[in-house]
């Protein structure tokens, strides 16, 4: 029987312990659950990953696995956001769907994907099972909705039992999820933010990700107002015409983080009222996803110039192929050049880490910290900028290691 705590050593063509610059030939010594010694020359005793990037563990800082049954996604590219919702809720309503096993097929596919680290927003299918077994880092944010004020009271009853069952939880960790502010009503937002504060929880809502939503906030009319009106969810009072997603962006700044999902159409005010706040506040970019509806152009390289906090995460498979990570940074790198490759390196490790609150254990290679691990293939090339052979090839990780133990690949 194999000894999970006797030492190990890799080395690789680079590894980029992200802490500090690519080490050529570099060799991380794990033992237990940890990394031990990562240092820029192998020794007799490493095993040799060959041409290989080793990278920390991929942070998916936002996602729903609830959609990993999706084949493709859902609705049409580039078709108006409360549309495509209307397909998200065709499909939650579907008697077909197993969410419970979607959300499996998404944990296992995310490690296939070299990533170790999940901030899940959870609707339904989960159980105190499947959160113990999960071989992932997991954050698990409940999703609340309630536009009607009447609805506030119940759904914060919700929240908190949410919050007292999850008060022994060893294997992940709990946080809150306002939805969007087109569905939940802005005194909810606040007592879900105070809940939070109350138990040192992460915020995560999603927040400036269509024109359609800035339409309804600013002047309370649009596709958005008729899609809540068929639904009869609206609450023509629930949102002062004027409105910005600044107003939300200060609620969110009062819980211990805050990850503002998507954040597309922020103006200059907003970005500016991120990067103030980014010891606490991360903006988490969905590349793909992005793509898929037609956004303009993200504000990424504003806020990072502005010194605010981006992550990245892969939405679900709802608006995206596949749930890669990987992918997602490639995305970037591509299109957005002006950002340096090591940088497009941090936004999917340590910069995820950081909004998830994880960056104590994860996020780089360094000693002490978990051992999670991401093995790229490199291709037969030379660059001056080792970090560009991660993102130039379509190579998929080809081995995940997480707390120390390789993951047997499907």
């Amino acid at each position: 029987m194999l000894d999970e705590t006797a030492a190990y050593s890799l080395t690789a063509r680079y590894v980029f312990p992200v802490a500090g610059p690519p080490l050529p030939g570099g060799c991380i010594t794990v033992q237990g659950e940890r990394i031990v010694a990562v240092e820029a020359r192998s020794t007799a005793n490493c095993i040799d990953l060959g041409n290989v990037a080793l990278l920390p563990g991929l942070v998916n800082a936002h996602t729903h696995l609830e959609f990993s049954d999706c084949q493709k996604p859902l609705g049409r590219r580039g078709q108006p956001l409360p549309e495509w919702i209307r397909e998200v809720i065709a499909t939650r309503r579907s008697d077909a769907r197993d969410p419970a096993a979607a959300i499996a097929a998404g944990l296992a596919e995310s490690l296939q994907a070299g990533t170790t680290t999940v901030g899940e927003i959870a609707t339904g299918g989960w159980t105190a099972e499947s959160l113990s077994a999960a071989a992932l880092d997991l954050t698990v944010f409940y999703e609340l909705l309630g536009l009607p004020a009447e609805r506030a009271t119940e759904r914060l009853a919700d929240a908190a039992r949410f919050v007292e069952e999850s008060a022994d939880a060893r294997s992940w960790h709990p946080g809150i999820s306002p939805h969007a502010p087109y569905s939940v009503h802005p005194e909810l937002v606040v007592g879900l933010v105070r809940l939070a504060m109350a138990h040192r929880l992460p915020v995560a809502m999603h927040l400036a990700e269509s024109p359609e939503e800035i339409e309804l906030l600013t002047a309370g009319s649009g596709p958005f107002r008729d899609m809540l009106q068929v639904l009869g969810v609206w609450e023509p009072t629930a949102i002062p015409h004027g409105t910005h997603p600044l107003e939300y962006l200060q609620i969110l700044a009062e819980a211990p983080r805050a990850l503002v999902v998507h954040g597309n159409y922020l103006n200059i005010e907003e970005l500016e009222y991120l990067a103030v706040h980014a010891e606490r506040m991360t903006l988490v970019y969905c590349p793909r996803t992005h793509d898929y509806f037609g956004h303009r152009r993200h504000p990424l390289p504003k806020l990072m110039a502005l010194g605010g906090r981006v992550a990245l995460g892969t939405d679900s498979r709802a608006s995206n192929p596949d749930l890669s990570l990987l992918a997602e940074m490639r995305h970037v790198a591509r299109g957005f050049p002006e950002l340096a490759p090591r940088e497009v390196l941090r936004l999917g490790t340590i910069a995820g880490a950081q909004a998830l609150g994880r960056a104590h254990e994860i996020g780089t290679l360094e000693p002490g910290k978990l051992a999670n691990l991401a093995v790229i293939p490199l291709e037969e090339l030379t660059a001056a900028d080792p970090h560009e052979l991660i993102f130039s090839s379509e190579l998929a990780p080809t081995a995940t290691y997480y707390r120390g133990r390789k993951i047997q690949r499907s």
